[in-house]
């Protein structure tokens, strides 16, 4: 077993559940279409680390079906609980339980993620004086968080989805004596504002960049 699990937060990107805030410039059915597209691309990125075991943390439970099949060599864990706090709290302790040392989560709105970040991410969970990993957001979020031991006051009555949240999930760790690393900060895509930049940054960029992202966004031009 690898010491370290990498699990994606994933819903089943059903067309009127997901990535709404992009309606319009998109159709639900187009939202539903990009966010496929993201899931697609973190799931090869994800597959892509070496030394550590891919998994996704999946939502609704009938979603399950779905990533068995995109994923089929992904452990699949199931998203529990009342709120997302409760969601990436189990998940991560899921994956702890199973035997893996380190645990990270990772959001599937951020497919220009560079991949050197989540190997980053990898390297300082395991390292011995680090307590918490986080990746944060320029809205003032988190794309990741990594532990060895689930500490619930880090995500119980958090104000999520709000620009408060990196900070006070900071202002909790070292309240309770946690050691802290922050990754490079990245944005997410929520916004209409989010797919100008992210289109504008994929249209012409080669290497490595989201396939399956940069085909949908190149299709919706034509």
């Amino acid at each position: 077993m690898e010491p370290v699990a990498v699990a994606i937060m994933a819903k089943a990107p059903q067309a009127g559940t997901v990535k709404t805030r992009l309606c319009p410039p998109l159709s639900s059915a187009g939202a539903g279409a990009l966010y496929r597209c993201f899931l697609l691309d973190k799931i090869e990125q994800v597959r892509s680390l070496t030394t550590a075991c891919p998994a996704i943390a999946y939502f609704p439970p009938e979603g399950r079906a779905f990533f068995e099949q995109v994923a089929p060599d992904f452990a699949l864990v199931p998203q529990r609980g009342a709120d997302l706090g409760d969601r990436l709290a189990n998940s991560l302790g899921e994956l702890l339980e199973r035997g893996h040392r380190g645990a990270l989560v990772i959001d599937s709105d951020t497919p220009t993620l560079p991949l050197g970040f989540l190997q980053q991410a990898r390297d300082l969970v395991m390292t011995p004086t680090i307590d918490v990993v986080l990746g944060p957001t320029e809205d003032g979020g988190y794309y990741l968080i990594g532990l060895r031991t689930v500490y619930r006051e880090l995500f119980e009555a958090m104000a999520w989805s709000t620009s408060t949240v990196l900070a006070e999930t900071i202002r909790r760790a070292h309240a309770n004596g946690l050691r802290v690393a922050c990754l490079p900060c990245w944005y997410d895509i929520d916004t209409a504002d989010d797919l100008a930049r992210l289109r504008a940054t994929l249209t012409g960029s080669a290497g490595e960049v989201p396939r399956h992202t940069r085909r949908f966004l190149l299709e919706q031009t034509r």
